[in-house]
């Protein structure tokens, strides 16, 4: 914002420049703009009130530094410190509440353009945070780490269709109604045991099927080239050599066994959303809904799936703050005849013969 003031001396007139509405509200006493400084508070309160510890903060500042000096060059613009500190207070208690503004002496709506910036600045970083792109000594590893869960063995990650709530869009498409009546986007994600995320698209409608976003999805074609194991669906998904799902009626001791260790497993995925939700309250829809458009939201989901795996791949623990729900009673996708896959219900038979007789 630029504003500019005229006071005349002599008949000749002299222009005062003010280049940042927060200057103007909180006055040079107060800690504005680039005066906050990281190193002067405590890690405790760094934590309380940004939800993470000041290493992985500063780590964040330089990460994104570039990106948030080119999107702020005016002479007084907000520094990347606030700016990452804006954000990360947004993320981590969905609100931008004066208070949150006063604590690092910036307005409101230097709050809202702080969000966005740092928004835009982590979803250019996704492809680097979040991939499926594995090498085998990796593919190894998570195979070893899979099977110590409940014995389960080649798996290569868990898939679900999780929704974030979102108020309804101003066309009132009715596309983004989930089946529990109320508006949100469906973000399908893919994760492996320690709860990194190989995979987040977070831009669905939330009135589409699981099966449906997934068969839409640019991981498609990837998990359906799977050469070596596969990964684990619920039963809201199709069967198939890539996607191994529960038996829908087990009758057998072996295939009771198979049901409970695949629960176990893919539940990981369900406790890595609820612990992403648990530490980025703007996503808790217990707390409310994202006050946004579905693209605008769906940006603010990828950009806290980033900061969970850079956390994670930083040291941090996944699951320490996960929040404990009751699972949900999921629907079981009915398959006709011609859609179900012979091979797949063979090397099936073959995965539970071999680990659960």
């Amino acid at each position: 914002m630029y504003i500019c003031f005229y006071y005349y001396e002599n008949s000749m007139a002299i222009s005062i420049a003010i280049l940042d509405c927060d200057l103007m509200l909180h006055g040079r006493g107060h800690k504005t703009l680039d005066r906050f400084d990281v190193g002067l508070v405590s890690d405790e309160f760094l934590l309380t009130q940004f939800g993470f510890p000041r290493e992985f903060i500063l780590y964040l500042v330089e990460l994104l530094r570039e990106s948030l000096c080119r999107r702020t060059q005016r002479s007084r613009a907000i520094s990347p410190e606030v700016q990452v500190l804006a954000a990360l207070g947004f993320y981590t208690s969905g609100s931008f509440q004066t208070s949150m503004g006063d604590t690092i002496g910036i307005s409101q709506a230097s709050m809202s353009r702080c969000v966005s910036n740092v928004t835009r600045a982590l979803v250019e970083k996704a492809p680097q945070f979040i991939t499926l792109n594995r090498d085998a000594a990796i593919r190894e590893q998570t195979f070893q780490e899979f099977q110590r869960v409940a014995g389960l063995t080649g798996v290569v990650g868990v898939l679900d269709c999780v929704q974030v709530a979102i108020k309804a869009p101003n066309s009132e498409d009715s596309s983004y109604v989930n089946k529990k009546g109320f508006h949100s986007i469906g973000c399908q994600l893919v994760c492996d045991a320690r709860g990194l995320l190989l995979s987040a698209e977070t831009h669905w409608p939330g009135g589409l099927r699981s099966i449906d976003v997934l068969e839409r999805s640019a991981l498609y074609k990837k998990l359906q080239e799977t050469e070596e194991g596969y990964f684990l669906g619920d039963s809201r998904y199709p069967l198939r050599k890539w996607l191994m799902t529960p038996v829908d009626c087990p009758e057998s001791p072996a295939e009771f066994g198979y049901n409970l260790a695949h629960v176990a497993t893919h539940e990981i995925v369900d406790r890595t959303f609820r612990a992403i939700q648990t530490r980025f309250r703007c996503l808790d829809g217990t707390k409310g809904y994202l006050q946004y458009s579905p693209e605008r939201s769906s940006s603010i989901v990828l950009a806290c799936c980033v900061l969970h795996n850079a956390s994670l791949q930083s040291g941090l623990d996944a699951w320490t703050l996960e929040r404990t729900d009751p699972l949900e009673q999921l629907e079981t996708l009915e398959q006709r005849p011609e859609d179900r896959d012979g091979q797949a219900e063979e090397l099936r038979k073959q995965l539970i013969g071999k680990h659960f007789s």
